[in-house]
């Protein structure tokens, strides 16, 4: 069997199964490798442990048992979890949220949304009393409204521009000195937030890598899942996922375009020039 075969085998078992939470013993054994053998070849492989493979699974299947208007704890059976605190935890690690507030979508949060232009295009910008929620691009201003909406499903959304959106807004046109002086309120996994706290040190005028980006946060190996915690990042240029490009210097891809990445760069690029 290559190595190939036995990640895919793996995979397929635990596809299957995850509703019986196997571990690690379990799994290894389905592909005839001792468990530390078989986790250090599935993470080569996965870019994620097993026990994370796992929990994402679980953790898709529990969000589609609770937009069911399963309770708490009929979806902990149903998901092969033992409590309802074994179920909390695979939220808080996974979603950055805790069951019941995922179920509940926003509700009692209140997030005032604004359109806005700024040189890099059209922007919908919204907040909540506790920070910057949500920064996109947005050619198309309706769709945009509506991925805001599927975010926070069970949320008073009110078109209102408010302080906090115009002070962040600034950050378009004036310089970045004052940047700790924007609050953010973010949603997202432990691993997120580490990645997104190592965007925020990137100055302007300035990019990475990566591979750099995962050494930051002590995690070498995760490359892959920081570029997906990258493309997850739900507050454009204030967290400037934009300065990180390839190990091989190409600029590489853009949740919101490659031409607009580029066109941040080179403008961050001229500002710091301009200052020299």
């Amino acid at each position: 069997m290559t190595d190939y075969e036995r990640i895919a085998k793996a995979i397929e078992f635990i596809h299957s199964n995850f509703k019986e939470q196997p571990n690690l013993d379990e799994v290894a054994r389905q592909v005839y490798l001792s468990p530390f053998h078989f986790q250090r070849m599935f993470k080569e492989w996965a870019g994620v442990s097993p026990k994370k493979f796992l929990q994402f699974l679980s953790v898709e299947y529990a969000k589609r048992l609770l937009s069911n208007d399963m309770s708490l704890f009929e979806v902990s059976y149903e998901t092969g979890l033992s409590s309802t605190s074994r179920l909390h935890d695979l939220f808080i690690t996974i979603e950055g949220m805790s069951p019941g507030v995922y179920k509940n979508g926003g509700k009692d949060l209140q997030i005032n949304y604004s359109c806005a232009e700024t040189i890099f295009g059209d922007v919908i910008i919204a907040s909540t009393d506790k920070g910057i929620c949500h920064l996109n691009f947005s050619d198309n201003k309706q769709n945009e409204i509506e991925s805001l909406t599927k975010q926070f499903p069970n949320a008073s959304l009110i078109q209102r521009t408010d302080l906090m959106q115009q002070n962040a807004l600034k950050f378009f046109s004036n310089d970045w000195s004052d940047l700790q002086k924007i609050k953010l309120h973010l949603k997202g996994t432990d691993f997120q937030i580490k990645v997104w706290q190592s965007l925020l040190k990137i100055p302007s005028g300035n990019v990475s890598t990566y591979s750099r980006i995962a050494e930051n946060i002590n995690n070498r190996q995760a490359v892959r899942a920081v570029g997906t915690a990258i493309g997850s990042n739900p507050v454009a240029y204030l967290i400037p996922c934009h300065r990180v490009i390839k190990s091989s210097g190409q600029i590489g891809e853009y949740h919101w375009g490659s031409t607009r990445k580029n066109a941040i760069l080179g403008w961050e690029a001229s500002k710091i020039a301009a200052e020299d």
